[in-house]
């Protein structure tokens, strides 16, 4: 049997089965296409398109059906576990490895557009005293807690994230250092504000916070470094050991 091999491969590629009449059926974007001549589609004469050679085209047809199914549950599922990969184990946010991604990519954007983007670096600093008091489930829905009000108050073009423990970073486009404090300023105001409330007890939870505007050249760990440098400023001067460090204005 000679099977001509100058046809188009997007012409066998479509077709799924062959109906009891030898009238194949094939998927295309615009529904089901009836294909009449299926000796002229499969590139075989029609005097040799036996039942015994249509079978055995069903059958390869039914089986490259299935392959490609196959296929697209496990592509469904890298994609799932792509994102579990991203996520924090414990909060709706992303977790360090997604949030320096995206930082770098976001910096590079910032360089390219001369677009001011600006970085919040936040420590929760009650969360020990939870902990002990309460037990570390009472910890972990305290840090459920602060995660649900950063993402309730920022846009949906910022970007949060847990960092590990009971560290937390937001990433604000266009946004300058001085209006990136005044962001901070605003959001550990809101989570003191909104009392962390388990079986019975209620607390109010302090942040320390760092605001840093990315300088050209700068990757996301640098970045990282000096907004975590101005949240320990800020937590000395909550602690009443140092004079809090002002944020830089707009040239």
């Amino acid at each position: 049997m000679k099977i001509n091999q100058s046809r188009p491969v997007n012409q066998v590629r479509g077709v799924q089965r062959y109906t009891a009449d030898g009238t194949a059926r094939t998927a295309e974007p615009g529904g089901v296409r009836e294909v009449s001549d299926s000796a002229s589609i499969m590139g075989i004469p029609a005097e040799e398109m036996t039942p015994k050679v249509r079978q055995a085209i069903m059958t390869l047809m039914e089986e490259v059906d299935r392959m490609r199914k196959e296929l697209d549950r496990a592509q469904q599922r890298i994609q799932e576990l792509e994102q579990l990969a991203d996520r924090d184990s414990l909060v709706p946010m992303a977790n360090r490895r997604a949030f320096v991604r995206e930082l770098s990519r976001m910096i590079s954007f910032a360089e390219r557009y001369e677009v001011p983007t600006s970085l919040i670096y936040f420590d929760v600093n009650d969360l020990k005293k939870i902990n002990d008091e309460l037990g570390h489930l009472a910890g972990d829905a305290a840090l459920k807690h602060v995660a649900d009000i950063i993402l309730s108050s920022i846009r949906q073009s910022d970007v949060a994230a847990r960092l590990g423990g009971d560290e937390f970073a937001v990433v604000l486009p266009n946004a300058e250092e001085d209006a990136a404090h005044a962001k901070a300023v605003a959001l550990a105001d809101a989570i003191y504000n909104t009392p962390f409330r388990w079986e019975g007890r209620e607390m109010h939870i302090k942040v320390a916070h760092g605001a840093y505007s990315f300088r050209p050249g700068e990757d996301a760990a640098k970045a990282l470094a000096e907004a975590d440098r101005k949240m320990y400023a800020h937590k000395k001067h909550i602690k009443g050991e140092a004079q809090p460090e002002q944020p830089q204005a707009k040239q």
